[in-house]
C-alpha cells in the first residue's frame, strides 16, 4: 500500500464530508456523492462519507478518491461492454458525466448467499425463505456459498435516510415502473458487466460477490451505465485465498470492502435504525486501508493519494473562484 496507517490517522482530520460550490449548477446531495447539474452535464463529487444500512455513518479518509478513481477505471474497462456516462475526471474526487434520466431501480447482481442486513439474501434464506426477488433458491445451501448461477435482485431507490426496498422483475413490470423490454435490456447489461467484473476480479485473486448497477437514459432514450461500477461502495469482494477454508469453517471470508464497517456496526448492535455509533479512528483507518487495497488489487495499479486539502484542490481543478 502506498500510504501508511499513521498518515491515514492524520488524514482523518481532513476528510471530505460535504461540498457547497457556487457556479456548478443545481446541487443534489446523495448518500456519498454531491452532484451539480447544469446544461446537460453532471459534476459528481465523491465525498469521504460512508453509507451502511442505507445510512451515512461517518467518513473514511481518502475514500472519495478511491471511489472516484476506481469507478473511472471500470468505466474505461467496460466501454466495449456497455456505454456509460463518463466524460472526464478533472480531480481525484470528481467526475464530469453526461446527465441522464436515471431509471428508478438499482440492479443488484448476486453470486453468493451472503449478507448481514435485514434484507440480505442470507437473512431471508436463513429464516426459511426460498423465493427471493422472484428467484427460487434450492434447499441445503450454506452461508457464503456460491449460488447455482448469478441472479439479478432489483431494489427500488429510496430517498436519503430511507431504506431501499426489494422487488422483482414481475412486480416492476406490473406496476409500470419499467417496461418488460427496458427491464430485460438492463438485465442483459448487468449480466455482461457482472461476468466481466467476475472474470477480471478472479485474475486479480478476488471474488466479486455482489454488486449494484445504476442506469439511465440519454437524450436518445438509450441506456447508459451511470453512478459507479465495481467500487468498494457498490460491491462486495472476497479474497480467493482462504475462501474455501472459511466456508468449511462457517466463518466470514476475508473481505476488502465496506462490509468491514457494516460488520463493526452490527457488533455494536446497530442495524440501520436510529443514530449510528461514532466510528473510532482505528475503524476508519482500517476501512481506508481496505478501500485502498481493494483499488490496488482490483485494478492491478498503485493508488496514488492526493493529500492536499480537498475543498481547495477541487475548487482549483474545476476553475472555480
Amino acid at each position: 500500500m502506498t500510504i501508511d496507517r499513521q498518515d491515514l490517522r492524520a488524514l482523518c482530520e481532513k476528510t471530505l464530508a460535504e461540498t457547497h460550490f457556487e457556479g456548478l449548477g443545481r446541487r443534489i446531495v446523495g448518500k456519498v456523492r454531491d452532484s451539480y447539474v447544469d446544461a446537460g452535464r453532471r459534476t459528481l463529487i465523491a465525498s469521504d462519507r460512508v453509507s451502511c444500512f442505507d445510512r451515512v455513518v461517518g467518513t473514511i479518509p481518502l475514500k472519495g478518491q478511491v471511489l472516484n478513481q476506481m469507478a473511472a477505471f471500470w468505466f474505461e474497462q467496460t466501454r466495449n461492454i456497455a456505454p456509460n456516462h463518463l466524460i472526464s475526471v478533472p480531480d481525484p474526487n470528481v467526475s464530469v458525466v453526461k446527465e441522464c434520466r436515471t431509471l428508478p431501480v438499482e440492479f443488484v447482481m448476486r453470486g453468493y448467499l451472503t449478507g448481514s442486513s435485514s434484507t440480505s439474501i442470507w437473512t431471508a434464506y436463513a429464516r426459511g425463505d426460498r423465493s427471493y426477488c422472484g428467484h427460487v433458491l434450492p434447499d441445503g445451501l450454506r452461508r457464503h456459498e456460491k449460488l447455482p448461477a448469478p441472479i439479478l435482485t432489483p431494489t427500488t431507490k429510496a430517498e436519503q435516510g430511507n431504506h431501499d426496498e426489494l422487488t422483482s422483475r414481475a412486480d416492476l413490470i406490473a406496476r409500470g415502473v419499467l417496461s418488460e423490454q427496458r427491464y430485460d435490456e438492463a438485465h442483459a447489461i448487468a449480466q455482461r458487466l457482472f461476468a466481466e467484473g467476475t472474470r477480471f476480479a478472479e485474475k486479480q485473486g478476488l471474488i466479486l460477490v455482489d454488486t449494484k448497477y445504476e442506469m439511465g437514459l440519454d437524450e436518445n432514450d438509450e441506456i447508459l451505465v451511470v453512478d459507479e461500477i465495481h467500487t468498494p461502495d457498490s460491491s462486495r469482494y472476497w479474497r480467493i485465498e482462504g475462501y474455501e477454508k472459511a466456508l468449511q469453517a462457517g466463518e466470514s471470508p476475508a473481505a476488502i470492502d465496506k462490509e468491514y464497517v457494516r460488520l463493526w456496526l452490527g457488533e455494536q448492535g446497530y442495524k440501520g435504525d436510529g443514530k449510528p455509533p461514532e466510528l473510532p479512528i482505528e475503524v476508519r483507518v482500517e476501512a481506508a486501508s481496505r478501500y485502498i487495497s481493494a483499488f490496488e488489487q482490483v485494478s492491478g495499479t498503485a493508488f496514488v493519494p492526493n493529500r492536499e486539502e480537498p475543498l481547495a484542490r477541487i475548487r482549483r481543478n474545476l476553475g472555480l473562484a
